[in-house]
């Protein structure tokens, strides 16, 4: 629970709202109670979604839904007004924790619990399908626990089977890891998906792992459609029913009905054993029951200057109080922006302020990383105040964790306190460790990463990542052997030291159609050298080797074996192993490799000419990699501030929604998100080969052709 905000609404039909429980892509759910005193979770709809049709028409869908289905495995609603100028739906209000926190929190559940669980799920799934209804996102965040068993919630996707779909023609509804085969491929989902997502929510609870693994969405969906489960460390009895669950041909799944027996049949009576359970709602429910009715709303100090007459839009609240840096035009000073008054006298005084924080590494093992970062988001923030349309102006608020998980947490809450910063950037860590993905996660404080490889939690929640994840690099790989230059034989090394990556990328070309093409994957373990692949691969004429890893010391490792065994044909690899460590360890060995990378050469990049000559004129030096996309995570979140209304969507939560909806041409690539919150990746990945000892771009992927390598 959170406390209500200034913007929140202190009553929703008869109820009063008392604290906020969470906040999703279609609204804010609210603990609030009755006239009678009773507790009810309320869920309201997003402000900016309610002049939409086909959004009150989900609503109103979700809400005669849920009072449909009834019985002890479904939590009842208790009020709903699908017409109001904010709809909402009440519930009763259930203190369990969700299955996706029990088992975070303490690791997998007991066999026979797990038993239990599934029966009671299928029981609720049986009653909805005799409803026609299909649920159509059950997963573990949907599953709450209490003392007499699972309660299953949020039929906010559920439809009728006769319904006509509102969702655009390709979008996902559901969450990737639950989501079965057919919705997966965008098919019509029915019934057997239900079944199918319950195998995983059994798999889950019983292993603590998804049965299609973690990661970027595109390549759980890869393994969910062509691969098997993973279903390691399953209890025998309850192998055969969540088998028989997943399978990928829905027809050859049990209805929910058949699942609920194949599960009883597995044991006798009924266990319900969670370990803490009983403390944890004791302790949520005497907290709920200890909340006030808040009170009117305090002022927050003076109003906001009026924006221009011209301006439609506007932001609410300024910079909050402290030293910031306000850049604008081509200099830079430290101001101290107040509360409300959006900055210094003259043109910066008649407009807000808000401040973008950049969480980076700048005295650490990766500060030149975090100088890079650092560099292109002073350039966007000065080019933004020099416009005269803007209708507000950004200020710089840095934070610099110095490269450590303890630094990245201290700089996480130092930004998140700060609450007139609007949105973060960073951080700059490889990978964001979860106790920072979770303190950001539980604000409303949008944040972008730039260079990040990978991002917490499940798609839609932290962060907003604008660069294609790894794995899907391996697009640009497959279109240079198809396109720019077709190969017959292709070997692909499968370096098993990074086993995540190199599987996700050696099953992505393993599984494309080359046309007459052969592919042979071969693995090399992690205590292995890459001496005898090297010769495989001179012995079956290979003309095209593809390193599938993220070790850039195994990859140069990989190329000297290749030169060693003669091998002169096409040399690929791609993310984390273009570096200056591969350069360098691999020598001569290393010309002519080709990569493909998530960040583009904004030295070489026709979009980006005039970013780098500010580049230069401003720091004395041409920008290194990821300043460009620094530059252009500002441009997002500021096009996002723009298009984001006043009222209770204004400021840090209506921008950290809007992002996902939000489409910006940056110098970097244009940016755009998939229905599932993951970047569009195809626009924002590049080629480059190894030339004279130097990574040489050749361009976006899809630009580069056999007869031209890359922009001229």
């Amino acid at each position: 629970m959170r406390p209500l905000t200034p913007q929140d609404p202190r009553a929703i039909g008869t109820y009063r709202p008392l604290a906020r429980l969470g906040a999703g892509g279609m609204g804010v759910v609210y603990l609030a109670r009755s006239p009678a005193g009773e507790l009810a979770a309320v869920k309201v709809i997003h402000a900016g979604h309610v002049a939409d049709p086909a959004f009150r028409a989900r609503f109103r869908r979700e809400a005669e839904a849920a009072g449909r289905v009834t019985g002890p495995g479904v939590v009842p609603v208790t009020g709903a007004d699908t017409e109001a100028g904010q709809p909402w739906l009440a519930t009763e209000f259930v203190p369990g924790p969700s299955l996706a926190e029990t088992v975070a929190a303490q690791g997998p559940l007991p066999p026979g619990t797990v038993r239990t669980l599934g029966v009671r799920l299928a029981r609720v799934l049986a009653a909805a399908h005799g409803e026609g209804l299909v649920h159509r996102d059950v997963k573990p965040g949907n599953v709450l626990l209490t003392g007499d068993g699972p309660r299953l919630i949020d039929f906010g996707i559920a439809r009728h089977l006769g319904a006509t779909a509102l969702t655009a023609t390709g979008a996902l509804l559901g969450t990737p890891g639950y989501l079965a085969p057919e919705q997966a491929a965008g098919e019509r989902s029915g019934p057997p998906c239900d079944v199918f997502a319950l195998g995983c929510v059994l798999a889950f609870a019983a292993t603590g792992r998804r049965p299609f693994g973690d990661g970027p969405a595109a390549g759980v969906l890869f393994r969910t459609v062509h691969e098997e489960p993973r279903l390691r460390g399953l209890p025998p009895c309850l192998r055969g029913p969540v088998t028989a669950c997943l399978a990928k041909d829905p027809g050859a799944r049990p209805t929910a009905r058949q699942a609920e027996e194949l599960l009883a049949a597995f044991g006798s009576g009924t266990e319900w054993r969670v370990p803490g359970l009983s403390a944890v709602i004791a302790e949520r429910s005497a907290a709920a029951l200890a909340l006030p009715d808040p009170g009117p709303p305090e002022p927050s100090g003076p109003p906001a200057p009026a924006t221009p007459p011209a301006t439609r839009r506007r932001l609410l609240l300024a910079g909050a109080a402290g030293a910031v840096l306000l850049a604008g035009g081509g200099t830079a000073a430290l101001v101290t922006a107040r509360r409300g008054t959006g900055g210094t006298s003259g043109t910066a005084g008649t407009l807000p302020t808000w401040t973008i924080g950049l969480h980076a590494d700048l005295s650490g093992p990766g500060r030149a990383l975090g100088l890079a970062h650092r560099r292109g988001v002073l350039l966007a923030v000065a080019d933004h105040n020099s416009r005269t349309e803007a209708a507000f102006r950004l200020a710089l608020r840095t934070e610099d964790d110095g490269g450590t998980t303890a630094g990245a947490e201290r700089a996480a809450a130092r930004l998140i306190r700060d609450t007139g910063v609007l949105a973060v950037v960073g951080p700059t860590l490889d990978t964001v460790p979860k106790t920072v993905a979770d303190r950001y996660g539980s604000s409303r404080l949008a944040v972008v990463t730039v260079s990040t490889a990978t991002s917490a939690g499940e798609p839609g929640g932290f962060p907003c990542a604008i660069r294609p994840a790894d794995e899907e690099l391996s697009t640009a790989l497959i279109h240079y052997l198809a396109r720019v230059r077709p190969a017959t034989r292709i070997r692909v090394v499968e370096d098993r030291e990074d086993e995540e990556l190199s599987w996700a990328i050696a099953h992505a070309v393993r599984d494309v159609t080359f046309g007459a093409a052969t592919v042979t994957v071969d693995p090399v373990e992690a205590d292995q050298g890459f001496g005898p692949a090297a010769g495989r691969a001179v012995a079956a004429g290979a003309d095209a080797v593809v390193h599938a890893g993220g070790s850039p010391a195994r990859a140069a490792r990989c190329a000297r074996a290749l030169a060693a065994a003669g091998y002169t044909g096409t040399r690929l690899s791609s993310g984390p192993v273009l570096s200056p460590v591969f350069l360098r360890e691999a020598g001569e060995a290393a010309e002519g490799w080709v990569f493909a990378q998530a960040y583009t050469d904004p030295s070489a990049a026709p979009s980006a000419k005039r970013f780098a000559q500010a580049h230069r004129r401003r720091f004395g030096a041409p920008p290194a990699y990821w300043a460009a996309e620094a530059y252009d995570a500002v441009g997002l979140i500021a096009r996002a501030a723009a298009d984001t209304s006043a009222g209770a969507d204004a400021g840090r939560g209506g921008v950290a929604q809007r992002l996902f909806l939000t489409e910006h041409r940056g110098v970097s690539r244009p940016i755009a998100f998939r229905s599932t919150r993951t970047v569009r990746s195809e626009t924002g990945m590049f080629l480059y080969r190894i030339e004279d000892g130097r990574a040489r771009w050749l361009g976006p992927y899809a630009e580069v052709t056999a007869d031209r390598p890359g922009p001229v």
